[in-house]
Parts: C-alpha cells; sequence; structure tokens
C-alpha cells in the first residue's frame, strides 16, 4: 500500500513521524519538512511503518546518497545517507533533547559534536560486521530484516578496513566475516564458521590477521595474533578478536575526554569503572588518582577482562574483576565510591543497577550511552534516589547512521 505522507519531524531509531487517517507512521529515507510517497512496511492497530519511495517536496537538508546501496529495501546500515552531516547532527540533538524530556522530564538543549576523522561522515568505521549468505557472498543485513543485501564496498568503512577486500571474496561455511583495522595499523578479518563447516580462507587484498571465532569465548588464529593492538595517546590497548572498542577512529580519545573532564578524579580518589570492557576509562581514571588512589573495574566478558588485566598490569591501583555489575559489587563488598562511571550496553543499567550505584553515595556518576531512550529512562530513576543530571555531551561518533554516543554526568543532590 502506497500513501501520500506530510512529515512532521524526527524520532528515534532514524524515523521520522507523520500521520496517515488518524494513526502514527514511522517513515524511513524521509525528512522533517517534506511530502513524500510511502509503501507501508509493517501495519499494527496503533502505526504504521514505511519506506519513503518518491519525494514530492525535497527538504533543503536533502542531498543525495553516496553509497549506491541505501534506500528503501537495500542496506540497513545507514539511516541517513539522504541529510546532510549539519542537518543529521541537528537530528540526533532532537532525539537526545526530545528522549530526555518525555521520559526524564528534564530541559536541556543537546548539541551533537563532531568527532575528529571522519570530515565527510564516510570512512570512519574501523570495525565492519559482514553477514554471509548461503552461497558465501558478503553483504550486510537489510533493515529489520534477516535479508543479507550484498555489497561490493562500504562507504562508511575505514579505508584500511577496504583495503582487506572482504566484500569481493567469497566465504562460503562462514555465517559472518568481520573486517577490522586498528589505530596502529594491524589489520584482522574474524570469521565464525557455520555449525559442522569450514571455510576456505580466500586471498585478501592486503596482510592482517587471520582469525577463526569459535564460539564461547574461544578464537583461533589461522594467521598471526589473536590479540590486536589500539593506541589512545601514550598508552596501548590488548583488544583480543572482536572483542569491543569504539569504532570511530576518533571516538576513544573523545570520549576519555570526556569522562575524565566529567569524572574530576582527584589523588587518592576511590573510583569504580562499570562494564569496563578492556580498560579504557580505567586506565584514564588510575592515572588521575594515582598511587594513592583505586579503581576497581567490572566486566562480563571473560576475553575482556583478560585483556583489561593486561592493559591495566603497570598502574598497581587498578584491578579488574568480572562478574554482572549487581552481583560483583556484592560479592565484592563495594558499599562506596568517590566516583562511578558506567558504560552499559544498549539495554542501559535498568532500575536494579542504578539503585545499587545510587547506594554507594558517590560525589559524581558519569553515565556513557549509545541508547538516547535507555539513558533517559535510567536517568530518570537516578533523579529519583537523590542524583540529578546536571550536564551531558552528545557526540557524532556513527555518521551516517542514528546511532549517537552521550556522556551524561550526574551529582549527589545536597539536602
Amino acid at each position: 500500500m502506497t500513501i501520500e505522507l506530510n512529515v512532521e519531524r524526527v524520532a528515534n531509531g532514524g524515523w521520522c513521524v507523520a500521520r496517515h487517517e488518524g494513526r502514527v507512521v514511522f517513515v524511513r529515507h524521509a525528512l522533517p519538512g517534506e511530502r513524500v510517497l510511502a509503501e507501508v512496511t509493517e501495519e499494527t492497530t496503533r502505526f504504521l511503518r514505511a519506506d519513503a519511495v518518491e519525494i514530492l517536496d525535497p527538504s533543503p537538508d536533502r542531498v543525495t546518497p553516496p553509497c549506491p546501496f541505501a534506500g528503501p529495501g537495500r542496506c540497513g546500515g545507514c539511516d541517513w545517507q539522504h541529510a546532510s552531516l549539519e542537518a543529521q547532527r541537528r537530528f540526533k540533538a532532537e532525539v537526545v533533547t526530545e528522549q530526555l524530556q518525555r521520559l526524564a522530564g528534564l530541559e536541556m538543549k543537546v548539541d551533537v559534536e563532531e568527532v575528529p576523522g571522519s570530515p565527510n561522515g564516510l570512512g570512519w568505521r574501523t570495525r565492519v560486521l559482514f553477514a554471509v549468505t548461503p552461497d558465501g557472498v558478503p553483504g550486510l543485513r537489510r533493515h529489520r530484516s534477516h535479508e543479507i543485501e550484498p555489497v561490493d564496498a562500504c562507504l562508511i568503512a575505514h579505508p584500511e578496513v577496504e583495503r582487506l577486500g572482504v566484500e569481493r571474496s567469497n566465504w562460503r561455511g562462514a555465517s559472518s566475516v568481520e573486517a577490522i583495522a586498528t589505530s596502529t595499523g594491524e589489520r584482522a578479518v574474524v570469521v565464525s564458521p557455520k555449525s559442522h563447516r569450514t571455510v576456505a580462507m580466500p586471498d585478501l587484498g592486503a596482510d592482517a590477521n587471520v582469525l577463526v571465532d569459535e564460539g564461547r569465548g574461544h578464537v583461533r588464529a589461522v594467521r598471526g595474533r589473536t590479540a590486536l593492538t589500539e593506541r589512545v595517546g601514550e598508552r596501548e590497548f590488548r583488544v583480543t578478536g572482536s572483542g569491543f572498542w569504539q569504532v570511530h577512529p576518533g571516538a576513544p580519545a573523545t570520549l576519555l575526554d570526556a569522562v575524565l573532564e566529567f569524572a574530576a578524579v582527584r589523588p587518592g580518589d576511590w573510583a569504580l569503572d562499570l562494564y569496563c570492557g578492556v580498560g579504557l576509562f580505567a586506565a584514564g581514571l588510575a592515572e588521575a588518582a594515582g598511587p594513592e588512589g583505586a579503581v576497581l573495574g567490572i566486566e562480563s566478558e571473560a576475553r575482556a577482562v583478560q585483556d583489561a588485566r593486561h592493559n591495566l598490569r603497570d598502574l598497581p591501583q587498578a584491578r579488574v574483576e568480572r562478574g554482572r555489575v549487581e552481583d560483583a559489587l556484592d560479592r565484592l563488598g563495594v558499599d562506596r565510591a568517590d566516583v562511578v562511571v558506567a558504560d552499559p550496553p544498549r539495554t542501559g543499567l535498568g532500575r536494579e543497577v542504578v539503585n545499587r550505584i545510587a547506594a554507594l553515595d558517590a560525589a559524581r556518576i558519569v553515565y556513557v550511552s549509545c541508547d538516547p531512550a535507555t539513558l533517559a529512562r535510567d536517568l530518570a530513576w537516578f533523579a529519583e534516589r537523590g542524583y540529578p543530571t546536571v550536564d551531558i555531551r552528545a557526540f557524532d561518533a556513527f555518521p551516517m547512521t542514528h546511532h549517537v554516543e552521550t556522556v551524561a554526568l550526574l551529582t549527589r543532590d545536597v539536602i
């Protein structure tokens, strides 16, 4: 079914909002202020989802998508290739502002800051996970679909990722292939085989470590090493295989600076780094706290814990423990902290963890989030526990997509 829509505003998740016969329509590939023809892709009793297939009255923010695979029914990796970079950041700021107001009751003006390393919004993604079709052709998932869009190049991929030529090789027997380019010049390909299948490794376009992810946290090196090295400032970080690391080359340093500014750690402070990954923030906190201070990192993923312990080995005031945050804090008897940094997954902290963190009576809580909705939800719960949000910064760490990274500062309400 094709319908004509007057597009109203931007919504979370790369959608715009319109209305048709009394129902809300969430429409992709449109821009606020446009009149479009849209093909309905999903219908419920409360709302519709649709793709704009013809632009009748274009917005001045509209540009021609640089990627030939962007558009209705094509690759779902990018949401905003049809909008100028300035407009993309404005839309993201509007989404963060709206989520904070609607879910947390916060009236805060948010600007989305550019992250160095992608001046045109392209060529930034240093880790790209390609799905593989049954006949071995790599591609990217279509939006809200398990279907794979074969691609021969990805314009948001870093040039060193593209040098590997993953998209131009056949990966029969694999379920996915991740291409990685590090800040130190290393490259890697991580292959996840289908069950009971082997993968004939094709020739690559550049030298790289070739790794096989055998599941359950085990990575085997076919060529080279399983451990990759990232650098932020003067410090190096080991990241094993597909372990978590910010995919924008400028994001680790940018977010570390923002976290340390908000945390304002002083020598001798006792700080927590929750969901610490391989120890990026923990290292900065430990350096600020000094030998007389202490930092505890908590992380649930075993390989990340091993990497974090390696990365912090020269900082005796820092240690890392494995476990779920709410369980580990109780098991370790942690009942106070001067500063808490939390960088949870997209699902956010949740009420149980918010309550546990608030009970630590820290002077400052720094919350790093990649999802405005779960961030706003958790900030509302923190406010109920006496921790209002006093500042927030947002960063365009994922150009061409709807994703945005935020760092919020909460301080203890003093009565």
